[in-house]
């Protein structure tokens, strides 16, 4: 019965694991779409999204069968629960990535400048490694690597008060002019932002599947 209920938890990190792909994906075809201003790429997004909605109910599915149907001890019982929470994390990961490619289908002149692509680039790449890691150190139980996470965000979050700074400054001395230009490229950084807050709340739980303890809660689950 235990070999049994092991072989499913592995197919529960595989299928976390091809989520979080699925995730990453998703933020390097927003950022390649976002550079060429291609709307067909920004289309393709946000159809592949769907793929990641299912996927999640999914993993919802067979957490639940593990749930009902096993008697999990205490710390499989944590790693079903934290899988249960990263999953929503994951699925909005991709709804973010939605609402980017809408603002590129949205805007008829989307064209950002060089060095604000940059940021996006950065920005970008940096929320996908940590969707990557995230995910890793919940397959590894590798906790340091989640603390890592956790970390990373920081930097993301100055990313996005750079650029949104810079933007103020722009509509200041535009006089308003460019303004929704202006307003998307805010909104783009914006939702960076919160795929990097997804992966830290990821990472979290995964922090809580190894140790029974939840940062920033009361959650506390007994060995």
């Amino acid at each position: 019965m235990r070999n049994k209920f092991d072989e499913q938890l592995h197919f529960l990190d595989e299928q976390l694991t091809q989520m979080g792909e699925l995730c990453e994906t998703a933020i390097a075809k927003t950022t390649k779409a976002l550079e060429s201003s291609d709307r067909e790429k920004a289309r393709v997004i946000i159809k592949e999204d769907e793929e990641i909605d299912q996927l999640e109910k999914d993993i919802e599915r067979l957490c639940l069968k593990l749930l009902l149907q096993q008697q999990p001890v205490a710390k499989d019982l944590r790693r079903i629960s934290a899988a249960l929470k990263m999953i929503t994390d994951m699925e909005r990961i991709g709804d973010q990535t939605s609402d980017i490619a809408e603002i590129i289908l949205s805007s008829k002149d989307w064209a950002p400048a060089d060095s604000d692509i940059h940021v996006i680039g950065k920005m970008a790449s940096a929320v996908s490694k940590m969707v990557r890691d995230s995910v890793t150190a919940y397959v590894k139980k590798d906790l340091e690597l989640a603390r890592d996470v956790m970390k990373a965000d920081d930097a993301i979050d100055e990313y996005f008060e750079e650029v949104r700074d810079e933007m103020i400054d722009f509509i200041k001395e535009e006089k308003g002019e460019n303004g929704k230009k202006i307003f998307d490229l805010i909104m783009v950084t914006k939702y960076l932002e919160r795929i990097g807050d997804h992966a830290t709340n990821i990472a979290e739980w995964v922090e809580f599947s190894i140790t029974g303890v939840h940062k920033d809660s009361a959650i506390i689950h007994e060995s």
